[in-house]
């Protein structure tokens, strides 16, 4: 068996079958791409040794390897995630010749490079989709607040997917300027629809509760829906009252003709499962302590 060193990609010693990496180099792309599974489930069901140090050689030396191959076992990067990989993987996030740009991000995200952030920043301009998608989640999971003023102008991009994406990592990131971005958006609506900011906003509780009971008393109707609809969210007994009166009593009509009152009542009960889940978990928690 070779064996794939410290030096060579940060496997640590693993060693790696002759088959298992001979597999990823001939056959037809289907059969190869079919390997690349195979490994993935080896080293995710199994932790095989051999399997992981295969897809370790995949991600070092990608170019050697075909980008479908490297698109596949990235899209399951955690699987075999290793520290020492972060040097190929920063090559290959800025490699537009291998155009593998989206699937390096999805590998910085997944194994922590944070070292990536600053490569990262120059793609969410990139020409393709799919690279600005899978850099926004990059840096959802690695940035911190010094990221939030260039995410914060995608939260008016065209495309809805990629405004969500951002307000999801904007979420992730928090503190008080990924707050302020995500509340801005919510009081200064540029689109009809923004249960995405909603869900977003939910998530900065129980800072977040005080504004959202205030929006809840608006006079204009499509800030009491969402408001109701990111209360629901919070799982916040503060909540309870303002949601009840609003079910109550509220016939007012958002711009895409749904009802505040509608709204509550979902919110309601999405708020009581959010409770009996929590309060679930945590009598599991304290049984599993007693014992």
């Amino acid at each position: 068996m070779a064996v794939i060193g410290r030096g060579n990609g940060g496997a640590y010693g693993r060693a790696v079958n002759p088959v298992d990496l001979q597999g990823l180099r001939s056959g037809s792309l289907e059969t190869r791409e079919a390997h690349v599974y195979q490994l993935l489930d080896r080293a995710r069901i199994h932790g095989d040794e051999s399997a992981i140090a295969a897809l370790h050689a995949l991600v070092r030396d990608y170019r050697d390897f075909h980008r479908s191959l490297y698109s596949r076992a990235m899209n399951q990067a955690a699987v075999f995630a290793d520290a020492g990989l972060q040097e190929p993987l920063l090559a290959a996030l800025a490699d537009t010749r291998y155009n593998c740009q989206a699937w390096a991000a999805m590998g910085c995200a997944a194994m922590d490079v944070r070292a990536a952030v600053p490569q990262l920043m120059t793609l969410l301009d990139h020409t393709q989709w799919i690279v600005r998608g899978e850099t926004v989640t990059a840096l959802g999971r690695l940035g911190d607040a010094s990221v939030v003023p260039s995410l914060r102008p995608l939260l008016g991009d065209e495309a809805d997917w990629l405004r969500q994406r951002t307000a999801d990592a904007l979420a992730r990131i928090g503190g008080d300027a990924a707050l302020e971005a995500l509340w801005y958006e919510f009081e200064n609506r540029r689109f009809p629809r923004i249960g995405y900011i909603a869900s977003a906003l939910a998530l900065f509780t129980p800072e977040v509760v005080p504004r959202l009971l205030a929006a809840a008393d608006s006079p204009d109707p499509d800030q009491r829906y969402w408001a109701a609809v990111a209360l629901g969210s919070t799982g916040d007994d503060r909540a309870v009252p303002t949601l009840e009166l609003l079910m109550a009593g509220d016939r007012g009509v958002t711009v895409f003709d749904g009802e505040v009152r509608a709204a509550a009542k979902k919110a309601l009960r999405t708020l009581r499962r959010i409770q009996a889940a929590i309060a679930e978990r945590e009598s599991a928690e304290s049984q599993a302590k007693a014992y």
